[in-house]
């Protein structure tokens, strides 16, 4: 049954602003997913939400409909309320019509089967979160088995990580660890880590790479640190011919995939 909240005092919406943060996260286990497209896509993938808010002047949709029975059939709860209050929930004007509460789902390193994709990112102190986001978008993209989050990353459970996800987030595994860890564990099998960097001369097109290929992005600011260069199995570059000396972190994780990704198919053809 759909209940209807209309006061920005209710507790559950003032429970629900708190997963703005990530201490209120961490603490519930829970985050906000937002938008029809987002949530059709946790759906397929085979994650209802918790709870189910819906603006009380969104026009009927037939996914909308569906996503409302199937919550309520798996047990969650489904709340009507207006605009204005899903727009103090998420913090956006214009909220979308639609938001879900859903489990965060960090993935430990030790579960992870690197046999299970022949790519996989590495992202190393990421602190932007539309570039996290938009790296689990091209680890959908491509293919890849997910994002190893290593050292100080932005939380990929934010409102703003899980939107600019575009709903990767719910196919995406999610891993986080500390280097040392994640670098013990690699070394225990096969993988080929790579990264890219300013200080090689080696072009991204050049070298053949290895599966599973674990590709490592470092800090937007300062990139990767010397230690876990020399860490990498190959380091590569990609040629800048303008006045800028990098591209943007999801950008050059592109671009990479990308090469990864035609090799294989050149290499199967």
């Amino acid at each position: 049954m759909i209940r209807d909240i209309t006061g920005f005092s209710n507790p559950l919406v003032k429970r629900l602003r708190s997963l703005r943060e990530k201490k209120h996260r961490k603490r519930e286990g829970l985050f906000l997913a937002e938008g029809l497209r987002i949530l059709t896509e946790a759906r397929d993938s085979g994650a209802l939400p918790e709870i189910l808010v819906l603006s009380d002047d969104a026009r009927p949709h037939p996914l909308a409909e569906e996503l409302i029975e199937q919550t309520l059939a798996a047990g969650g709860d489904v709340i009507r309320t207006s605009a204005e209050i899903l727009s103090k929930i998420t913090a956006k004007d214009n909220a979308q019509a639609l938001v879900g509460v859903y489990p965060d789902r960090p993935t430990p390193l030790a579960a992870i089967d690197r046999s299970a994709a022949p790519l996989w990112f590495v992202a190393q102190a990421m602190r932007d979160p539309g570039n996290l986001g938009t790296l689990m978008r091209i680890g959908d993209a491509v293919g890849a088995g997910g994002v190893i989050l290593v050292d100080d990353c932005v939380d990929p459970f934010s409102v703003e990580t899980v939107r600019a996800s575009m709903g990767a987030i719910f196919t995406q595994a999610i891993v986080p660890t500390e280097w040392n860890e994640f670098l013990g564990w690699l070394r225990t099998g096969e993988g080929q880590l790579v990264g890219t960097s300013l200080n090689t001369t080696h072009d991204y097109q050049g070298p053949r790479y290895a599966a599973p290929t674990f590709l490592m992005i470092g800090n937007e600011a300062r990139g990767l640190p010397e230690d876990y260069e020399q860490a990498c199995d190959l380091l590569v570059k990609i040629p800048m011919l303008g006045r800028a000396d990098s591209l943007n972190a999801s950008v050059a994780a592109a671009v990479m995939a990308y090469e990864v990704v035609n090799q294989r198919k050149t290499a199967t053809t």
